[in-house]
């Protein structure tokens, strides 16, 4: 009586796995997205203006720990935030269709820990605590709040704005493109069949036949350059080749394509429409 379950079970246990790696493909690449050295000149910036302006107290300190203590923790709260930041795309797919809502969700999920990073910190540096963990709770969330939404724009901001919901449904543009784009590729790479691009920091990385390498360009730019081979963009940090596609993994309502040489794309909610109807899986 009991074997029928059997088989269900296995296709959750499947389908819970499924998802966590979905999950952590797509949190990979996001982390990849988020980690470049903007944020953190940013947040050193701003640590430095608060040390000058001194709040919550830190004006009884002399000025050598001031100018320690908060680009130190504004910085390490960058770092953290990059972090939860990235989990909270991954996990609930915003990219930047709620900038907002992503942003305050992200300052509500680190507030608590941030609190015991400042608190650490405070007592590290002066030696005691400049308030109760409970009253921290507020100054950080509004800190991690502002940061948050600093750092957002700083890094989509260098991509610039998100691709539209259609986007993989752009005409074929002429070949003379894609001829530009292959004149891109290192020598190694001449003549290979290119299976993807991913967005890494200021570069490229193109996934082909032959192995992958970095070229400096914008995902945008060689997005309208591969117009004219079968394809689409993906994910915001992706562009995969139809023919690459091995097989398809689904789970939590996403997918990832499998590619050669083990390959993962993540395909974002906001591409998944259209490629399903174009019949990628």
């Amino acid at each position: 009586m009991h074997q029928p379950t059997a088989p269900l079970r296995d296709r959750q246990d499947g389908a819970v796995r499924a998802s966590w790696t979905t999950v952590r493909t797509a949190f990979q690449a996001q982390l990849r997205d988020a980690l470049r050295p903007l944020p953190f000149i940013l947040g050193g910036i701003a640590g430095l203006l608060l040390a000058y302006l001194a709040p919550f107290g830190s004006d009884r300190a002399d000025v050598f720990q001031r100018y320690v203590y908060w680009p130190g923790v504004i910085v390490g709260g960058t770092l953290l935030g990059i972090f939860v930041s990235a989990a909270v795309d991954a996990v609930f797919d915003r990219e930047q269709q709620r900038p907002i809502l992503s942003s305050v969700l992200t300052a509500v999920i680190m507030t608590p820990p941030g609190s015991l990073f400042v608190l650490a910190a405070t007592r590290a540096v002066y030696g005691t605590q400049l308030m109760p963990y409970v009253e921290l709770l507020g100054p950080v969330f509004l800190l991690s709040l502002a940061m948050t939404g600093i750092n957002h724009l700083a890094i989509h901001g260098v991509h610039g704005p998100a691709p539209a919901r259609d986007a993989p449904t752009t005409p074929v543009a002429e070949p003379a493109t894609v001829v530009r784009f292959l004149d891109r590729l290192p020598p190694r790479l001449r003549g290979a069949d290119i299976h993807a691009v991913e967005a890494e920091d200021h570069y490229l990385r193109i996934h082909t036949s032959r192995g992958s390498d970095l070229i400096l360009l914008r995902l945008a730019d060689a997005v309208a350059e591969l117009d004219g081979l079968e394809g689409a963009q993906t994910h915001r940090s992706w562009w995969v080749a139809k023919a690459a596609v091995q097989d398809v993994r689904r789970g939590d309502g996403r997918a990832v394509l499998i590619l050669p040489a083990g390959v993962e794309a993540p395909v974002s909610r906001s591409f998944a429409p259209a490629l399903r109807d174009r019949g990628w899986y």
